[in-house]
């Protein structure tokens, strides 16, 4: 079974992006491929990068760091779940990933986005750089939402059509695979 990590990249009151953790969160329950967490940075509240030494280093000063590399070096998948913020990614995303170097590697990735009519895929397209340069492997089967007010209730309820869950589930299965074979190769290294 693959320890998959439900990542909501957005901090920011009023968001939305919870509610689309939360739906994705019960659509992975459903496979028997994975133990599934949805984590949520705006209650890991990471400060802007603090530790002195280079993450690669794995010498952490502070608490906080330390149980965010734990809650990392567990997963065997991620799935990113974010807003597209000036064309890019959130602030809250790129500094997670900072903290950590060694915990993220040899890890499958999936990208899930929303926003305007461009349905949050500029945020995609610069987390697959910053992600690729992880020695992460980001899945191409992405969901992308667009004009995703449609989707929400005034309660902050999220109906998915058809399309959605259908790529949805295709997203998962390419992340099962290939958190499957990273998995493989993680474990290979150790024994080495």
């Amino acid at each position: 079974m693959l320890n998959l990590k439900i990542i909501v990249t957005s901090t920011r009151p009023g968001r939305k992006g919870i509610i689309f953790g939360n739906w994705l969160l019960e659509e992975a329950k459903k496979l028997p491929e994975f133990n599934v967490e949805l984590v949520d940075l705006a209650e890991i509240n990471l400060p802007l990068m603090n530790e002195a030494n280079h993450p690669a280093m794995r010498k952490y000063e502070h608490q906080h760091t330390k149980d965010w590399s734990a809650k990392i070096e567990e997963a065997d998948a991620f799935i990113f779940v974010t807003p597209e913020y000036n064309y890019s990614f959130t602030a809250a995303f790129k500094n997670a990933i900072d903290y950590l170097h060694s915990e993220w590697k040899h890890k499958a990735v999936g990208i899930f986005s929303y926003g305007g009519i461009s349905a949050g895929t500029r945020a995609q397209q610069m987390m697959r750089l910053v992600l690729a340069s992880m020695s992460m492997t980001v899945v191409n089967e992405a969901v992308t939402i667009p004009m995703y007010t449609q989707h929400i209730d005034e309660d902050n309820n999220f109906s998915a059509t058809e399309q959605i869950e259908r790529t949805t589930s295709i997203m998962l299965q390419s992340v099962a695979k290939w958190g499957r074979l990273l998995k493989a190769i993680r474990e290979d290294e150790t024994k080495k």
